[in-house]
């Protein structure tokens, strides 16, 4: 009995500093080191208590879920530089302290929604150099702690709004080297990035790409003025899909109100339109004419575009009121100083005739 039980103690104090051979390990500062070792997969047997494993420099092509569950309490994960192309919905489950995590120079196209929904802490993701067609807004509740967000150089055309408005404490953004449609949908990321700089906020640019007379400029210094069209297509899109929608209602009244008529059964719907309209002279419906189905109102749409011609007006609103204020002001000092101008030549006119008449008197005076 005492014999087993040595060798279940010997085998638990072998596994609790066990390191893995192709990696170097740290007791003391709790690092692990598996960097260019020409790895396939992510070492097994590694400490729990590690807190920093780099993998970077290898040849791991995907993770698997839960692939880190032997170490819940590492902090710094970088798995820069190796072959991954998928990532599973579950990968970094568990790790519930997780800090910093990069997956930079892989080969990525997606990730899931759900990839960091269990990780709370992390401040600092680095995902640039991928393939990465879009970054959903839904992963921004899971990031609200991010100081420092690196997407460049993927495949990036637009950016959701909502994910960047999530990130309330980011510093600084990395965005370089993406093809950005310049587009009226990129409107909202333009606004968004002059409140970002405003605060004082870090971003290295946003280079147009499409379409092709915006190609090189950089969406910060475009004007709204090219935007304006936008604004205008959008208004004109939202008012003729309202007008298609009040003749759908009304030709769909005129039809509801011939079925209730006794005579106008099932069958005998077409020769009751015709007789409705014919005697209006035209206007009737072939039995077997494809009704075209009505476009619904992108009511999000519509809405965004108010709010933001509302902004626009509102800033321009603004400057026009500084500039007023500005001039009123300086208007009413330049007529104080001319006030104060005019009495004071006066006073100084005032002054010399009293000075020449007493000098007039003081000579008359010594004369006499």
């Amino acid at each position: 009995m005492r014999v087993v039980l040595v060798c279940a103690l010997f085998s638990l104090l072998s596994s609790s500093t066990a390191c893995p051979k192709e990696c170097s390990c740290n007791i003391n500062t709790k690092v692990v080191d598996c960097r260019g070792r020409g790895l396939y997969d992510i070492p097994r047997r590694l400490h729990p208590d590690t807190q920093e494993l780099y993998l970077q420099d290898n040849r791991i092509r995907g993770l698997g879920s839960m692939a880190f569950r032997e170490i819940p309490l590492v902090r710094i994960l970088d798995l820069s530089n190796n072959s991954i192309t998928s990532v599973s919905p579950t990968a970094l489950l568990g790790l519930r302290t997780l800090q910093r995590l990069s997956l930079a120079h892989n080969s990525l196209r997606e990730l899931d929604k759900r990839l960091f929904g269990p990780i709370h802490s992390l401040t600092h993701l680095d995902i640039s150099h991928n393939s990465l067609w879009g970054f959903s807004g839904v992963m921004g509740d899971s990031l609200r702690n991010l100081s420092h967000l690196g997407l460049a150089r993927n495949r990036l055309t637009r950016l959701d709004r909502s994910l960047l408005e999530a990130l309330g404490r980011l510093d600084s953004l990395t965005l370089r080297g993406n093809p950005w449609r310049c587009d009226c949908q990129l409107i909202g990321l333009k606004l968004w990035l002059e409140t970002y700089l405003f605060k004082g906020g870090v971003i290295d640019e946003v280079l147009c790409s499409q379409p092709e007379e915006m190609r090189d400029r950089d969406l910060q210094k475009v004007p709204y003025q090219l935007f304006h069209a936008c604004m205008t297509t959008s208004y004109h899109y939202l008012f003729a899909n309202i007008h298609h929608l009040e003749s759908e209602k009304l030709l769909r009244g005129h039809i509801h109100g011939n079925h209730a008529h006794p005579s106008s059964h099932t069958l005998h719907i077409p020769m009751a339109m015709g007789d409705g309209f014919g005697a209006s002279g035209g206007g009737n419906i072939p039995e077997c004419e494809t009704k075209q189905r009505p476009r619904p109102v992108n009511l999000r749409h519509a809405i965004a575009t108010v709010i933001i011609t509302g902004v626009v007006c509102g800033i321009v609103c603004l400057m026009m009121l500084a500039a007023a204020v500005y001039g009123c002001a300086y208007a009413a000092i330049m007529a104080k100083y001319q006030r104060e101008l005019k009495k004071n030549e006066e006073l100084a006119a005032a002054h010399r005739k009293d000075t020449t008449v007493q000098e007039k008197e003081t000579l008359e005076n010594a004369i006499a």
